[in-house]
């Protein structure tokens, strides 16, 4: 027998798996001491808008009956060693989902990565930390996994199709992620477990057919007439394929350099720029949990979302969060030597005491009059321009110019700044030498209306850690809406966020699928 059953819990009762199937077993009318009893939960979402926290739940108990699996049974992928090959360029989500849809579909994926495999890419990350050395093909944006590797994780996204995002979700599962991904309204996996995962897709990948070639940057393509044949690595190599999937990430700048070179027809695209905000992450739950202390035992670290519209020289921008990590790090995320940019990730836990977010300003083509004659590039020059700057004012390091948030709305350098969780250090400076007048502003006029939302925020027991600019791709390369392939190049399929058309691990994966049946039904399954 199963029943179902909605319900609102205490933390206590909601977390605490003893006290949970208690909990439904007096709901269900029956003996705490019920023998072959199966309590789980299928939806689960914290409600902290009144005083006492509490959690919706949606679950199941079964009495004297197995539960049904929560994911689906997937199959082993067939062998694909013989079959025809397409090419995708960068082995991230977008990359490594679309190589699987593809062995699903009969067809070889032969995936070109610029970085290293997981495990090695650890090597390179270190080294920006403790040294200060960037490797430009293997960072926390390039390597097995793309940036989503080392980040939060998290997995929650703006699309509608409920449908694909649950299939993403039990592939995920199906590679060793926990069940709770499919359970709560904010899933998310945590840097730690993400590079174990990872290499399980790889693996699967590999084990049926298909190809993965590590430190092979492509630097040219193969172009007869309007198709693309096939790429050229940075050894040479001619690869050749039945289509290719250009699934690179958002700051691949030497692959946007290169459409532009060729001919290729990209565009700029509007993105958003600004900062990392940290607080300690006890104020975050202070605020959002409404408690005196702390959060407790039960409560995970709290996180937030804000946004808010402002107005400068006659121009309205919208301001917001951007990639929250509660219980999380700052890491230097810059891709060649001479730049500083910072990104956050958060380990499975989410156990550190500080919580950080990015605080971005939306940035339109036409706030960018000095940067149109760089065409398609416009974005991308800005973007790159203030990470160079901030890398100068933070001592031609990785160590990152910082502000105490109140003295950046007063215009008043920092005389100290806080404990932080950026491991490469911070340097006090006026943030506004960094950031552009019209992004400044506009984050001055935020943080007041955000304090306004959130009593405690806007605090100088908090500090901006510069520069946040790699919130999306500046460049989008225009695809075609139905068949998903690009505009002008028969062949090339666009794909995930590099091209503009998916913003994390989830979307981009999606779009990977569909990329990858888009190509494989025009040209190989006609």
């Amino acid at each position: 027998m199963k029943k179902e059953f909605q319900l609102q819990l205490s933390p206590e009762e909601a977390y605490n798996p003893v006290i949970f199937q208690e909990t439904l077993l007096k709901k269900a009318g029956l003996p705490l001491d019920s023998k072959d009893v199966i309590a789980r939960q299928l939806k689960r979402s914290i409600d902290a808008r009144g005083r006492q926290v509490k959690v919706n739940i949606q679950a199941e108990l079964f009495v004297k009956e197995k539960p049904t699996p929560l994911i689906e049974h997937i199959d082993h992928y067939q062998n694909v060693t013989n079959a025809d090959p397409i090419i995708i360029v960068g082995a991230g989500p977008a990359g490594l989902f679309a190589a699987l849809r593809a062995i699903e579909l009969g067809v070889k994926p032969i995936i070109l990565e610029r970085g290293k495999d997981v495990r090695a890419r650890r090597r390179d990350l270190a080294a920006i930390t403790k040294d200060h050395i960037v490797n430009p093909d293997s960072n926390y944006c390039f390597g097995e996994g793309g940036a989503g590797t080392y980040s939060d994780g998290k997995l929650y996204t703006r699309s509608k199709k409920r449908g694909d995002i649950r299939r993403i979700m039990e592939i995920l599962v199906a590679h060793g992620a926990t069940e709770e991904i499919l359970v709560d309204a904010h899933p998310h996996i945590g840097t730690n477990k993400l590079p174990k995962l990872v290499a399980d897709l790889r693996n699967s990948i590999l084990e049926a057919g298909g190809e993965i070639h590590f430190d092979c940057r492509v630097d040219d393509l193969t172009i007869e007439g309007d198709e693309i044949k096939g790429v050229v690595t940075q050894d040479g190599e001619k690869i050749k394929g039945l289509g290719v999937i250009l699934a690179t990430g958002h700051s691949a700048r030497d692959i946007f350099h290169l459409l532009h070179e060729k001919k290729v027809l990209i565009e700029a695209k509007p993105f958003a720029f600004g900062v990392r905000i940290e607080h300690s992450q006890n104020l975050i739950d202070r605020i959002q949990y409404h408690c005196a202390v702390d959060r407790g035992e039960y409560l995970p670290a709290s996180a937030y979302s804000l946004v808010t519209q402002t107005q400068y020289q006659g121009k309205q921008r919208g301001v917001f969060s951007f990639c929250m990590c509660p219980g999380g790090y700052i890491v230097p995320a810059a891709t060649s030597p001479g730049e500083l940019v910072v990104n956050g990730m958060s380990p499975s836990r989410r156990d550190s005491k500080y919580a950080n977010s990015g605080i971005v300003v939306s940035v339109e083509l036409e706030d960018l009059p000095n940067y149109q004659k760089f065409g398609p590039l416009a974005a991308m020059h800005f973007q790159a321009d203030i990470e160079k700057k901030a890398w100068k004012m933070g001592g031609e390091t990785q160590v990152a110019p910082a502000q105490r948030m109140v003295d950046f709305v007063n215009k008043r350098v920092s005389s100290s700044l806080l404990d932080t969780s950026y491991q490469p250090g911070l340097v006090s400076v006026e943030m506004r030498e960094v950031l552009p007048d019209f992004i400044s502003q506009r984050l001055a006029i935020a943080f007041k209306a955000f304090g306004g939302k959130m009593k405690g925020y806007f605090t100088n027991d908090s500090q901006l850690i510069g520069v946040e600019s790699r919130t999306s791709s500046p460049v989008r390369i225009p695809r075609d809406r139905e068949s998903f392939e690009h505009v002008a190049l028969k062949r090339l399929y666009p794909c995930g966020e590099g091209a503009g058309y998916a913003g994390g691990i989830v979307s981009a994966a999606m779009d990977g699928e569909r990329c990858a049946e888009k190509l494989i039904a025009a040209y190989v399954h006609k």
